[in-house]
């Protein structure tokens, strides 16, 4: 909230405009009561009415560029006002020209309506002005409802015009001062024409991007929305369509995201798994520990800002859970393993899941228990989640629940009979293989236990592959698919993978950070430069394979495609 609008009280705020409004009407009256009026006090009296309520009419016109230009969003409450004030003085000066100028007559002042044209643009903004007033109030807002009410109160505008006009014609000689209102009026007509194009085509785009078909895999920029501080060394980022609306991309719980980071002028890919929902389409959420060996976390959590827009391809990952696969999960996460269960866990109880969800988490200490207010809270909730957290190390903090390690015993007591799967297990590497040993000794089939681990692969210097040197800066390279028969240029920046989604040859890939492996691919001829080669054995090198992620072209390619 701004300084004005902390300032700005609403209701003494309308009284104070209604009282000031009041003002010169009772000094008018008072001088007219004492004959102060000069010597044609009626003209005086009409003049300084016509005047009153043509200032104050374009003064509620411009109440709505104020807010919105200036963020005085509480003045909104007076514009109401303003315009009852400005009927109310072309009401008075009407009646003072029927009553002293005609006499009171109909006949005369229907008669003179009708033969002189400033009076036609007078009357009409007159008689507008009356369903206008008689709307002003808060049951009348609430009775028409506010589409139909704001449709009906912009006629304000042609009773500016038409006030103005009549101004215009009735002064023949000096229209110095109708015409200072002639462009007040226009200019703030001017602006709410404006202002309703950009409001209608931000509209049009929020519509295409709801309508549009999503993409199976999407790459390109999200926006940083907002940044929350889970515990000490946990940020959860929330990202955003840059052009509002739903996200480009749908995805299903339990799946990652790819980033493409700048860290010391050179890129690098991470993956990290979305932990909000595929429920909630507005936006997707990473929540990234601080690792003390994690570079690309650290980059993260030290220069990653709200409003500032990040380079995604997302989704990948077949580490997922719908709830269409069984009708009772088992969820094992260690430490900040937790992140794709909770995007399993908030989708099942978004969607109100009637299945059996238990989440066994384990954690060092209690400061690193993340999401603890959030899991207590679904779980008072939901009656079917059942969260069981394990604290192993923090011997000394207070604790009123269960320390030490997942064991056989605590599966069997806390998820009683668990002989089958689905089963899903996400941590670090020497915890999942104990769990996967004690799970398949308790019966449940090996194949029904899933395993998700995300390790930063080390720091390397960029490792070419035969010695290849980079693409020279401005250079580019061609690189023929040579089972599809489709060619592409490339920068060295380009990856081999992001030439064939660009030319239309699939290639299957998960994480696009050299990771996974999935995107292996054959190098007929020429060389390429890799970052990552975590995926690729010794055999694999032999046999020319690369990671097509990785890949960057030092000189024209063949790849088999």
């Amino acid at each position: 909230m701004s300084t004005s609008d902390r300032l700005f009280d609403t209701r003494f705020s309308k009284r104070l405009v209604m009282v000031s409004g009041a003002v010169p009407a009772v000094l008018l009256g008072w001088d007219a009561w004492h004959g102060q009026l000069g010597v044609n006090g009626v003209n005086f009296a009409i003049r300084t009415t016509g005047l009153l309520g043509i200032g104050l009419i374009t003064l509620s016109l411009a109440i709505t560029p104020l807010r919105e230009l200036a963020g005085w969003n509480r003045v909104i409450a007076v514009r109401r006002n303003l315009g009852v004030l400005g009927f109310c003085y072309l009401a008075v000066h009407f009646v003072i020209f029927f009553w002293f100028d005609r006499l009171g007559g109909v006949g005369s002042t229907l008669s003179e309506i009708l033969k002189r044209r400033y009076l036609w643009f007078g009357t009409g903004a007159l008689a507008l002005m009356v369903p206008l007033t008689l709307t002003s109030t808060e049951g009348m807002l609430t009775w028409l409802g506010a589409n139909r009410w704001k449709a009906l109160h912009r006629l304000a505008y042609l009773v500016a015009i038409g006030a103005v006009v009549h101004y215009y014609l009735l002064v023949k000689s000096d229209v110095r001062l109708p015409l200072a209102f002639a462009g007040a009026v226009g200019l703030l007509l001017g602006y709410r024409l404006v202002s309703h194009y950009v409001a209608l085509r931000a509209a049009a785009r929020v519509s295409r991007a709801r309508t549009a078909p999503l993409k199976k895999f999407w790459s390109g920029e999200l926006l940083i929305a907002r940044v929350f501080d889970e515990t000490h060394d946990v940020k959860t980022f929330r990202l955003v369509s840059p052009e509002g609306g739903p996200l480009p991309f749908t995805h299903t719980a339990g799946q990652y995201l790819n980033l493409a980071l700048m860290m010391d002028g050179k890129r690098v890919n991470r993956s990290y798994t979305i932990a909000s929902p595929p429920t909630r389409n507005a936006y997707c959420e990473i929540s990234v520990k601080c690792a003390a060996d994690g570079r690309a976390s650290r980059h993260l959590h030290e220069t990653w800002r709200e409003g500032q827009r990040v380079k995604v391809s997302a989704p990948a990952g077949r580490f997922v859970f719908a709830g269409r696969e069984a009708e009772r999960v088992v969820l094992v996460a260690g430490g900040i393993g937790i992140t794709p269960m909770m995007s399993i866990i908030r989708s099942l109880t978004d969607r109100g899941w009637p299945g059996e969800l238990s989440l066994l988490f384990s954690v060092r200490t209690v400061r690193d228990f993340v999401f603890r207010e959030e899991l207590a809270l679904l779980q008072s909730r939901f009656k079917n989640l059942h969260v069981h957290v394990l604290i192993t190390r923090d011997p000394d903090t207070a604790w009123d629940g269960a320390r030490g390690q997942i064991t056989r015993e605590v599966f069997s007591h806390f998820v009683p009979n668990l002989t089958r799967g689905p089963v899903l297990l996400c941590g670090p590497e020497t915890m999942m293989t104990a769990m996967r040993a004690i799970l398949v000794g308790m019966g449940v089939p090996d194949a029904d236990v899933q395993q998700e681990a995300f390790v930063s692969p080390p720091e390397p210097a960029p490792l070419p592959v035969d010695g290849a040197t980079p693409l020279p800066e401005g250079q580019l390279a061609s690189i023929a698919f040579t089972r599809s028969g489709k060619t592409a240029e490339v920068t060295g920046e380009q990856t081999v993978l992001e030439a064939a989604e660009e030319a239309g040859v699939d290639i299957p890939f998960e994480c696009r950070s050299g990771i996974c492996g999935q995107c292996k691919t054959t190098l007929v001829s020429g060389q390429v430069a890799m970052d990552v080669q975590d995926a690729l054995t010794a055999a694999d090198r032999t046999r020319r394979l690369i990671l097509a992620c990785q890949a960057r072209a030092t000189r024209d390619l063949e790849v088999d495609a």
